[in-house]
């Protein structure tokens, strides 16, 4: 679990503030959760026509071995299918696993140790060819290549003799941990019980690859599709690409995706100006368009409140992530509970949020876990001081701690403009704190040294911005990372910040991944984050909230708060 890409992974929303041309805006999504079977087009939706994608981000990483997690959810799973997946509808509904390529989402067996799938009749691949469990098995193995880093940690982790295997380039016999006792059957061996294995196996490294047509590194320029779409073009490192239909993905066999367009155009490397401007404007293909990973900023939000028409292409998507300040207890004064108790109390989360780009695109919390039933949440408060913080409890426990005529401190920030760590949330945070008679030095730093600094268990400031997002909608790869104390790494990325290493903690994170049923799992995940925060690790600030644009001539859009962005696999165009 130790992922460094999950803090960026599926946040690549920079809050920006541009005057759209033509008058129009709007989000991905037209009310909370993305309610909008219309989105601006009359009409049932309709199989036919041509949709857009324009991003800022280019899809560099398309070889299902190297895409994290689910790939974003995106483009990725237009092409491949995996042995699960998410269920494709709105808000909270959309954090449900469900069947794909298998039968079900898993018999678990030996305190979920052992996990076994079935895979469907009639499963092909876009030359016809049938998908077995053998593919599958070797798209696992597959991502164990040096050559094809970059995907989740997460196999290397669970699977008996992952730590050791280099994947089949270099070793000719595979993993006896994965067994295809026919080719309908595929059975997981772990080292540990991980009850939310079903929803790992939504992650592209399930995706079936036939070993004949493995082309290692060049594989992602003409993947062979077990999904609805297959890659006619993949140019510029990702920053092009062309979809056209698979004639050979049948519908009976995939109830989650819908297909509509017949062609899918991805442009990527723009600009969040040029896209929010393009798609408020909506001229020519544009009209037909949709974003993921492109969010509006205040001003645009603004312009769009008054606007009935506007209103209606405006949308919310929530997505598990939380922004909060780090503390790293080897570096003084952090060692003290009550410094750490004290900075609790002294935050004003108005401030912040006004800093993240007001309430419409954060909401203030007070607990790690953000607010997602299927993640654990359980409200706490374990240092109350309302909305603009308790400067006076503050300097009560400071003058306790020895420090009754104040502290000096440094915070740690990212200088490049996001809504999670930006210079404008580590300035209100610089205010707040002086109320309550801390002085704070901020440093900033360039977003590459920024992430090597904070993830260096040995470099790891004393306090710092930070943000957390889960991989899948449950508290496991939420809290087990960051504070579970076998997950401190020295000699490599380490999230564990805090040197959390707390016995019960760790055997309370064990018993849980024994529980194979998500309700009961996730009651137990919101308990433990409340018991950890007691010891205030960290200062949970906020979550995050998408707005998002999309075309007028766009319909049926979806946003799941598994990934909080708009679902292409659900869309339609006029």
């Amino acid at each position: 679990m130790r992922h460094m890409s999950v803090i960026s992974r599926r946040v690549a929303a920079a809050a920006v503030s541009v005057v759209l041309v033509g008058g129009a805006a709007a989000a991905c999504g037209p009310k909370e959760g993305g309610d909008a079977k219309g989105g601006g087009a009359e009409g049932a939706p309709k199989k036919g026509g041509t949709l857009t994608v324009l991003n800022s981000a280019p899809q560099k990483q398309f070889d299902p071995a190297r895409l994290y997690t689910s790939g974003g959810g995106n483009i990725p799973s237009l092409v491949y299918r995996t042995l699960t997946t998410r269920h494709r509808a709105n808000g909270a509904e959309g954090t449900k696993v469900v069947p794909d390529l298998a039968t079900d989402t898993g018999t678990p067996s030996d305190d979920a140790k052992t996990w076994t799938y079935k895979l469907k009749d009639g499963l092909k691949y876009e030359d016809g060819s049938p998908i077995t469990s053998a593919d599958i098995k070797y798209g696992v193995e597959r991502s164990f290549a040096a050559e094809l880093s970059g995907g989740a940690p997460y196999l290397r982790d669970w699977l008996i003799g992952g730590d050791s295997y280099q994947g089949p380039y270099k070793e000719k016999k595979g993993l006896d941990s994965i067994e295809t006792p026919d080719e309908k059957t595929i059975v997981f061996k772990l080292k540990k019980s991980e009850g939310d294995f079903p929803y790992f196996a939504t992650s592209t490294q399930f995706a079936p690859v036939p070993k004949a047509e493995d082309t290692g590194a060049k594989y992602a320029e003409h993947p062979v599709s077990s999904g609805p779409y297959k890659v006619i073009k993949n140019a510029g490192d990702g920053e092009q690409m062309t979809l056209e239909r698979n004639p050979n993905w049948s519908e009976d066999t995939d109830k989650e995706r819908h297909a509509y367009p017949d062609r899918i155009e991805v442009k990527s490397g723009l600009s969040a100006a040029v896209i929010n401007q393009r798609l408020s404007t909506g001229s020519g293909p544009d009209a037909a368009a949709v974003t993921t990973d492109t969010n509006l900023g205040p001003a645009e939000l603004a312009q769009v409140t008054g606007d009935k028409n506007l209103a209606a292409r405006v949308g919310t998507g929530h997505f598990g992530q939380t922004s909060y300040l780090a503390f790293n207890p080897a570096v003084k004064p952090f060692d003290d509970p009550k410094v750490r108790q004290a900075i609790s109390y002294a935050i004003n989360r108005t401030s912040v949020v006004n800093a993240a780009g007001g309430s419409s695109l954060a909401e203030p919390t007070t607990t790690f876990l953000p607010r997602q039933k299927p993640l654990g949440y359980t409200p706490y408060d374990h240092f109350p001081a309302g909305d603009k913080g308790d400067p006076a409890k503050a300097k009560e426990l400071l003058k306790e701690a020895g420090h009754e005529n104040g502290l000096e401190i440094t915070l740690t920030h990212s200088t490049a403009q996001n809504r999670e760590t930006s210079p404008e949330i580590a300035t209100a945070v610089q205010a707040a704190l002086k109320e309550a008679g801390i002085t704070v030095k901020l440093e900033g730093l360039e977003d590459n040294d920024y992430d090597e600094k904070i993830h260096s268990f040995d470099k790891q400031p004393g306090l710092f911005i930070a943000h957390w997002g889960a991989d899948w909608p449950s508290g496991g790869p939420f809290l087990a990372p960051v504070f579970d104390g076998r997950q401190i790494v020295k000699d490599g990325a380490n999230f564990n910040t805090a040197r959390l290493d707390d016995p019960k903690v760790n055997d309370e994170i064990d018993a849980i991944n024994k529980i194979t049923d998500h309700d009961a799992a996730a009651q137990r995940w919101g308990a433990l984050d409340k018991r950890i925060g007691e010891q205030a690790l960290t200062v949970p600030l906020f979550n995050p909230v998408y707005k998002r644009i999309f075309g007028k001539d766009v319909k049926n859009v979806v946003i799941s708060n598994w990934t909080g962005v708009l679902d292409v696999s659900q869309v339609a165009v006029k």
